[in-house]
């Protein structure tokens, strides 16, 4: 009989993505729960496996929008019963000869080249199968286009595997590479040759936030007020506690779990700042779900801490480090990645000393973290070195006025500066 493949249920909000990439070709004969496609939506990525075993005929091609619950393909069980049941003859024995002349370069060849493909251990996890069985088509293509070698692309879906987005992030990132008919280009001056541009595709994900930034823009009264923190209360709580707190809770003790639980004391204060606006009303959430923006390698991601409030630092470590994991993997859920009040951005990851984040609609304001420096302050008229963030919160004019967006700002400084206050509900 034959099985039909479905687009799965994606989200509660979700109800149709893009087939982005077979990774099985027509007539392929897959087990029960390979992985067949990738679904992109404007959320996540994730690969659909196979609902069972046997021969893959395909109905639907790559770059096409489909609906949950569609059917993009079907599995012909009985085909795969009908070969695993034919008897297997026995073969007859073969004669050993020595290799001829022209099997023995063919031979040598493949020596060498098993030679040149090994790699060290510690690389074999990163780099991904390059043959051609194991590319999807989309992923072909691209390789193709752009004269890529599958060899030097790192593989970030599952088992390693090479996914569209990798081959394009390698096209994009690689000068030498140049798509093998190229557009005609404008003469290159100082005696230059070639083409100097190159032109990608964006992906689903990156056309949805250049949507989602812009709209925020157009349809909001954006404003930014900045304030200073003293982290040296939170690092030596940190430094203090750090080894016993992953020993008993098996993960690292960071400084997002503190702002999250600033933010959320904050936010009760002021709940302008979790609100949403819808029409001429002003929506009050009297829960907090706090964003918190990740870097992946198809763009800005912002999973979301529900009931942030409710959970403990070790929680938020804990569900923090499962969405780096996840964003990693390409398994973030839709729904994992809806639903935020408000978000905190840590660009001080990427080294950021100051910034204006824009908030994601329909929350109003978003938290930005900077990079720690020691900076000489002035503490009891006394100049004295101490590490130093800057915090930046933009906000929507609309519905927050300055002095709570700076009451707030303040809130979570007075907090981190003196931890104590987050753990006595102070």
């Amino acid at each position: 009989m034959k099985q039909d493949v479905v687009v799965p249920q994606i989200g509660e909000s979700v109800t149709s993505g893009i087939l982005a990439g077979w990774l099985k070709q027509d007539g392929d004969t897959v087990a029960k729960g390979d992985e067949l496609f990738e679904l992109e939506t404007d959320k996540a990525t994730m690969s659909v496996p196979s609902p069972a075993a046997g021969v893959l005929r395909i109905s639907v091609s790559e770059d096409t929008e489909v609906s949950v619950g569609q059917s993009v393909a079907t599995v012909d069980t009985e085909a795969a019963e009908a070969g695993a049941s034919a008897p297997a003859g026995k073969a007859a024995p073969v004669a050993e000869s020595p290799p001829s002349a022209e099997q023995k370069p063919a031979e040598e060849n493949q020596s060498a080249e098993a030679e040149k493909s090994a790699k060290p251990a510690d690389e074999a996890g990163a780099k991904s199968a390059t043959s051609a069985d194991t590319l999807s088509p989309a992923v072909r293509r691209v390789v193709s286009e752009h004269n890529l070698d599958p060899a030097d692309i790192t593989g970030t879906g599952p088992g390693g595997r090479i996914t569209k987005e990798d081959a394009l992030a390698a096209a994009a990132a690689s000068p030498a590479s140049q798509p093998a008919t190229p557009s005609p280009t404008p003469p290159a001056s100082g005696g230059e040759t070639g083409p100097r541009q190159r032109r990608v595709k964006m992906s689903n994900l990156r056309k949805r936030i250049a949507e989602n930034l812009v709209r925020s823009k157009q349809g909001s009264a954006h404003l930014t007020t900045f304030n200073e923190i003293d982290m040296s209360g939170v690092m030596e709580l940190r430094a203090q506690h750090k080894d016993r707190f992953a020993e008993k809770h098996g993960v690292k003790l960071g400084f997002m779990s503190f702002f999250v639980k600033a933010a959320c004391n904050a936010l009760a204060d002021y709940p302008e700042a979790n609100a949403f606006i819808d029409g001429t009303d002003i929506l009050y959430n009297d829960y907090y779900n706090i964003g918190v923006a990740l870097s992946s390698d198809k763009g800005l991601i912002v999973p979301v801490l529900r009931d942030a409030d409710t959970k403990g630092f070790a929680a938020i470590e804990s569900e923090i480090l499962s969405f780096i994991g996840k964003a990693k993997e390409k398994r973030l859920s839709p729904d994992e990645l809806t639903g935020g009040t408000f978000t905190i951005s840590n660009g001080g990851v990427f080294g950021s000393m100051l910034s204006t984040p824009i908030p994601s609609p329909p929350q109003t304001a978003v938290l930005g973290m900077h990079a720690i420096q020691k900076r000489a302050v002035v503490v009891n008229d006394q100049i004295v070195i101490r590490p130093m963030m800057y915090l930046a919160l933009t906000y929507d004019h609309r519905i927050i006025d300055g002095r709570e967006a700076v009451g707030l700002l303040n809130r979570i400084k007075q907090q981190i500066e003196d931890p104590t206050q987050m753990l006595l509900d102070l």
